[in-house]
């Protein structure tokens, strides 16, 4: 195996995670390497604005805030290399990842940073109107839909917590639940229900996003009793059936909770294995916010670079 493809550093995912966890391991000259993954950039590419980023006073557009924040650690040394880890070993260091492209690589420390996948239904117009009405988080988007009436998908805590949230800017919350009955818990579900702008529609399932060709104006509904179809309209749509966190590439190899979001050991970002750290929404089911992702890859490069020095002491 050739020696250029030996990482001190070795970034999986290129997230406000990754790239902050770049930057700060390119600033203690670590020479860190990142794989960008299939989505680089993250989940922020498919959101249009960002306002609740401290430093962009009139807010930025999701992808060009990836690529400023990739620019920065570019600027300070770290190598950006757009492909996949198709798979990894762990068992020993350092470690071993390959790569779509064939290639081998080893690395001393790893940060993981492979974030996490809003679930959507996978019905019509979903994808189509993707960060124009269409959105999987209420803390961020829900500011843009002033006044206007809305519907979310789901019958867990999630949603009924964003259903909550929702009402602070919404006329009226649509709840469309294929069941008629929900999963969230005894005190959420109360809460919703008192909330005088929050409208349940049960045994509810969503059939179409419909639009305008610029934003969302509906939801193609059917009733799965009756079998009957009708239009709910509404200016935004919100899924909150979930998230899958990319973690299939680790299992086995790594400790994750029942859902897959690898287990860090708090107030730390070490996962099980020494060497192995995790950082951003793969290891965050709780907050999922830009931020606090860029935090934690801050926090990961610092771990990993004392974790090195520790090493080599």
């Amino acid at each position: 195996m050739s020696q250029t493809n030996h990482h001190s550093i070795f970034i999986i995912g290129s997230g406000p995670a990754g790239y902050t966890a770049g930057l700060y391991a390119a600033r203690a000259n670590l020479k860190p390497f990142m794989v960008t993954g299939s989505q680089p950039g993250g989940q922020l590419t498919t959101t249009t604005e960002v306002e609740n980023y401290p430093g962009f006073v009139h807010g930025i557009q999701g992808p060009e805030m990836m690529q400023v924040f990739e620019q920065q650690a570019v600027r300070f040394g770290l190598e950006v290399h757009f492909d996949t880890v198709e798979r990894v070993d762990f068992s020993q260091r350092p470690f071993k990842l390959w790569l779509g492209d064939e290639s081998v690589h080893t690395a001393d420390a790893v940060i993981i940073c492979t974030g996490a996948t809003a679930k959507y239904l996978g019905i019509p117009g979903e994808e189509a109107y993707m960060g124009r009405g269409v959105s999987a988080c209420a803390t961020c988007d829900g500011f843009f839909f002033k006044g206007q009436e809305l519907a979310i998908v789901g019958g867990g805590d999630t949603a009924m917590e964003e259903a909550n949230f929702l009402t602070r800017f919404a006329t009226r919350v649509h709840v469309l639940h294929r069941r008629d009955t929900l999963r969230a818990s005894k005190i959420m579900q109360d809460r919703a229900m008192k909330n005088d702008k929050i409208e349940f529609h049960w045994n509810t399932q969503p059939l179409e996003v419909l639009g305008d060709g610029t934003t969302v104006t509906g939801v193609r509904v059917k009733d799965v009793l009756s079998g009957v179809e009708r239009v709910v309209p509404v200016g935004g749509y919100f899924s909150a059936i979930g998230h899958k966190p990319n973690t299939d590439l680790f299992k086995g190899q790594l400790d994750m909770n029942e859902v897959g979001y690898l287990n860090v050991r708090s107030p730390s970002t070490y996962t099980n294995i020494e060497g192995v750290f995790a950082a951003g929404d793969v290891a965050d089911p709780t907050y999922r916010q830009a931020i606090t992702a860029a935090g934690m890859g801050c926090a990961a490069a610092i771990d990993a670079e004392r974790w090195l020095e520790a090493q080599h002491g």
